[in-house]
């Protein structure tokens, strides 16, 4: 669907998969992606970084709006697999098990905070916070010093929160400079989980509406990304829809 091999998984499947990822060390990271109505925007706009995003590892569908539009094109999808809830279900596996966590996102010089949340939230948790620079190049030479010092750490499971595409870049980049386990590229998903940022009640999340409580979060921010750009996503349904029913005519 929109070009992307999207798993047709429950949440509890997703989750149990992502963590045996995680166990694995054959000489390079898993990495997980969650494709939303803004990601599918961004990649049929730009064909070099949506030939990257295909080769994520596990792509599980993030907005409502996506699986809404797997019953047009079939199967549908079962339901919505998100970052924002992977996130935490990662951190208590990961509290159980021992693992070692790191987050490659935050504000720099603010990352005591999010320690401090993570503390207060998942207590045990064996969690390390390095935050890039304002001005992070995902391939370029911070790019490349923050996945040395990952790998140093040799973390079973890294959340990359630095903002789509950035995050996707570095994660996908960089995989294979770690000895394994699970980079899980996820936004803002950090902050929900510590507290730092109050997500949309469940209803908005059930009926599509969490981009509506984002913008009213961070108007100045979020509003031309989800009332402009994001319109564009109607077009893309429209054409890939089209496509798939000449397809099955002629098939």
């Amino acid at each position: 669907m929109f070009g992307l091999d999207i798993a047709a998984v429950s949440f509890d499947t997703a989750l149990d998969v992502l963590c045996a990822a995680a166990m694995q060390r054959d000489g390079r990271a898993r990495v997980a992606v969650t494709p939303n109505v803004d990601h599918v925007v961004r990649l049929d706009s730009q064909p070099e970084f949506k030939r990257l995003y295909q080769t994520a590892d596990f792509l599980f569908a993030d907005g409502m709006p996506v699986v809404w539009a797997s019953h047009l094109f079939g199967p549908p999808l079962p339901g919505r697999v998100t970052g924002s809830d992977l996130l935490p279900a990662l951190c208590e596996r990961a509290r159980s098990g021992g693992w070692k966590v790191v987050v490659v996102g935050g504000r720099p010089g603010h990352e005591a905070a999010l320690v401090n949340g993570f503390a207060q939230h998942y207590p045990g948790l064996d969690i390390t916070v390095i935050a890039p620079s304002m001005t992070f190049d995902p391939t370029g030479p911070e790019g490349a010093a923050v996945a040395e010092h990952v790998s140093a750490a040799a973390p079973d499971i890294v959340f990359v929160c630095v903002g789509m595409p950035k995050q996707e870049r570095w994660a996908l980049h960089h995989a294979d400079k770690l000895p394994g386990g699970l980079m899980l590229c996820a936004g803002a998903a950090v902050e929900f989980a510590v507290g730092l940022r109050e997500r949309a009640p469940a209803w908005m999340q059930r009926c599509g509406l969490e981009w509506c409580w984002r913008v009213m979060q961070d108007p100045a921010r979020l509003w031309r990304r989800y009332l402009v750009d994001d319109r564009r996503f109607f077009g893309i349904l429209w054409r890939h829809w089209r496509v798939a029913r000449t397809q099955r005519r002629a098939a």
